[in-house]
């Protein structure tokens, strides 16, 4: 019997085509924007979590308060000192400190300039360490090694030719600050903005070419296993205070964990695909008026059909069920082919803008849950919005349909 409904509301838009599309043409765009702009944004969460995922549950960071167009703790008027982390090395709970410098610099090849970040690597045993938490690893080459003076290893944007007009190769010099440098290998590309344009060197080269022997740009804290994060980050907080001689309240600088990081930004993101829920909806919601007032118009145009349906046998229910799984089957395919267009339109601008920008952060991931739910909620909407029209269809007397029908 069901399948019966289905195919009398199949060959009844198949007779009004040119309407049903019409029709459709809401529900299909509120989808595809729908599919689109939440594949998209959970490309963007799914890449930018992955980035910040490295650091891991265990980690805290430390560093100066100030103005920040740059590297971290550039503008901060009291910088942070490299042995802090000593100090905090010794706190309980922490597994190990380590000071980064990270800074902003020069950089000259093939004739021409460029401004770029210049990150160091410590010396023994927390150069794996910190080659693991930031995921460095070399495509071409080899990363830098303990004693190294004179040589760089440069980010995955320096192999293109749009930043120096020529790739810059393994066995190159290039200039930093006026300085030569060998580059001895370049990184994998990660997709994160930074470590793509980020130069490698160690920690005392780098000192020595910004004169700064005892500051230091952040501290990365890894915390054991067995204790408790918030714990150890309440005694780094209380142990900041008491070297800095400033009181609770009067911080300047910023302890912050990795994982609450990822969750501020996490949520951000939500907030956004949540607007875009909003006005996917509104759009779905006004294709669905569509599909009424379509409905309407159609109980209208086959009065005499509905009262020769009905003189025949035909009771409510059929009348109902037909033109409510009719409008149900509207919403599906428009459904469906919004779908088809926001699958396309999201993986279109995601390889426009990873074209355009360079960056594999820009990416469509589109789920079969966020698929299956654009389809039935395109069919509840459809359903919803023949309900009304299927129900006065059904109460249609017989006598009065044929006669209005004449």
């Amino acid at each position: 019997m069901i399948w019966d409904y289905f195919t009398l509301a199949l060959n009844s838009l198949r007779k009004r085509r040119l309407r049903s599309w019409l029709t459709m043409i809401g529900i299909f765009i509120g989808i595809a924007a729908l599919v689109s702009l939440i594949g998209l944004g959970e490309g963007l969460r799914y890449a930018i979590n992955s980035q910040f995922g490295a650091l891991g549950a265990d980690m805290i960071t430390i560093q100066a308060s100030g103005m920040q167009y740059g590297p971290p703790g550039s503008g901060a008027v009291t910088p942070l000192k490299k042995d802090y982390a000593t100090k905090i090395d010794k706190l309980p709970g922490v597994k190990y400190a380590i000071p980064r410098m990270i800074e902003g610099g020069r950089l000259q090849f093939n004739s021409k300039l460029a401004i770029g970040y210049i990150a160091s690597i410590p010396d023994g045993n927390y150069r794996k360490e910190v080659e693991t938490i930031a995921d460095f690893s070399a495509v071409e080459g080899r990363l830098l090694k303990d004693g190294d003076k004179d040589s760089v290893v440069v980010g995955n944007n320096y192999m293109k030719t749009d930043i120096f007009g020529k790739a810059v190769k393994v066995g190159d010099r290039i200039l930093i600050n006026s300085k030569s440098f060998n580059v001895v290998g370049i990184l994998k590309k990660t997709g994160s903005f930074t470590s793509d344009i980020v130069t490698l060197m160690n920690e005392d080269v780098l000192r020595q070419l910004v004169n700064k022997s005892e500051d230091t740009s952040i501290i990365a804290v890894k915390v054991t296993s067995t204790a408790d994060i918030n714990q150890v980050k309440l005694e780094i907080d209380k142990f900041m205070r008491k070297e800095r001689k400033v009181k609770e309240g009067e911080e300047d600088f910023k302890v912050e964990l990795a994982v609450n990081t990822i969750k501020t930004l996490d949520s951000t993101l939500f907030a956004v695909q949540l607007f875009v829920y909003i006005i996917a909806g509104i759009s779905i919601v006004v294709g669905g008026i569509g599909i009424m007032n379509t409905m309407f118009t159609a109980v209208l145009e086959r009065t005499k059909e509905i009262g020769i349906m009905k003189a025949i046998g035909a009771q409510n229910r059929d009348i109902f069920w037909l033109f409510f799984i009719e409008s149900g089957l509207l919403g599906l395919v428009g459904g469906i082919v919004g779908i088809i267009i926001g699958i396309g339109l999201a993986n279109g601008m995601a390889f426009a803008g990873a074209t355009q920008l360079g960056s594999d952060l820009i990416k469509a991931h589109i789920s079969v849950g966020l698929i299956v739910g654009a389809l039935a909620f395109s069919f509840v909407i459809g359903c919803a919005a023949g309900t009304t029209p299927a129900v006065r269809a059904s109460k249609l007397h017989p006598v009065d349909a044929l006669r209005y029908g004449k």
